[in-house]
């Protein structure tokens, strides 16, 4: 997938750069003036190499910048190409509609489900209006209300994090913002169906886990989970928010790291070059995951599901010493 600069990292510039020199031959071999075959094939292995070395040693400062890149798929992305027989439903009946988290039954593979995800926009307009990817707590009592409801007819719950944290506005605060996460945590831990969580871009502190707690949590590659952003964590460490690069190293927070401290259960590879770069393949590999992790733990009895999630979430963050 050829990008523009517009959306490029500072990273993948010598790559974009390189390919747009490969339009531009093979533009100029289909005028018919010049037969570029030959240099283009060049160029392409180039390009090949390129993308592996840049992208197979990424820092965790450049995967916190791909997580969240403006072209990678969002939840509503992964919907189109997953899933058949949407149905949104809206408002958390109690004070109105958020629209920075999407939910409601679906299809995959035939199989009712219900789906829910944060949503972030591309252009200013669209993330105006779902507040950049930012709950208030009526998004979080909605997609408690649609996790209630799956559980009443005993449907799987798929959920999908992108966030960088619930919104932290005055209004959210008054409504009650900590209360509708504290709550979801409840309520999440105690349902008595299959629940995965997949954290397919930003996986931002309560903001995230307040639709994360499953009996299975999975990441994409290049995606980020943590209890505060890089830039927020600079401030308080370093009274600085521009060593964010060194926070990212110190806060582990790459899926590569959470696999290794048993945070998540897998990791999903993303096509080279980021989600970005092709989105099919990246939703390939994200419904071949999740239908092999819900495969697994379809099965289970209620009581054995909730015992699951209890013992896989009390089991983070012990320490053992003298």
């Amino acid at each position: 997938m050829a990008l523009s600069f517009t959306h490029a990292l500072d990273f993948e510039r010598p790559l974009l750069e390189l390919e747009k020199k490969i339009e531009e031959l093979r533009h100029a071999s289909q005028s018919g003036s010049v037969d570029f075959t030959t240099e283009i094939g060049k160029l392409e292995k180039k390009a090949k190499k390129l993308q592996a070395e840049i992208f197979s040693d990424l820092n965790r400062w450049q995967v916190v910048q791909l997580s969240r890149h403006t072209a990678r798929p969002y939840f509503l992305d992964y919907v189109g190409y997953l899933f058949t027989d949407f149905v949104e439903l809206s408002g958390d009946r109690y004070f109105g509609e958020d629209p920075s988290i999407v939910g409601g039954f679906a299809r995959l593979d035939g199989r009712a489900v219900m789906i829910i995800g944060h949503q972030k926009g591309r252009s200013t307009k669209e993330n105006m209006a779902r507040n950049f990817g930012m709950p208030r707590p009526e998004g979080y009592r909605k997609a408690r209300r649609l996790m209630e409801l799956a559980a009443r007819f005993d449907k799987p719950i798929l959920t999908f994090v992108d966030t960088p944290g619930a919104y932290p506005g005055i209004g959210a605060e008054e409504r009650g913002q900590a209360e509708a996460i504290a709550v979801n945590l409840e309520v999440m831990a105690s349902l008595p169906v299959p629940i995965i969580s997949t954290v397919i871009g930003e996986g931002g502190s309560g903001g995230a886990l307040a639709i994360g707690v499953g009996n299975r949590v999975l990441m994409m590659e290049n995606s980020i989970y943590s209890v505060i952003s890089p830039e927020a964590c600079s401030s308080i460490l370093y009274r600085d928010a521009s060593m964010a690069s060194k926070a990212a190293e110190a806060l582990k927070l790459t899926a590569r790291d959470l696999l290794a401290l048993k945070v998540v259960d897998e990791l999903i590879t993303e096509p080279s070059g980021g989600a970005h770069r092709d989105p099919k393949a990246a939703a390939d590999a994200l419904g071949k995951t999740l239908r092999k992790h819900l495969l697994a733990i379809a099965a289970m009895e209620p009581k054995k599901l909730i015992e699951d999630r209890y013992k896989k979430f009390r089991a983070m963050g012990v320490f053992l010493g003298k």
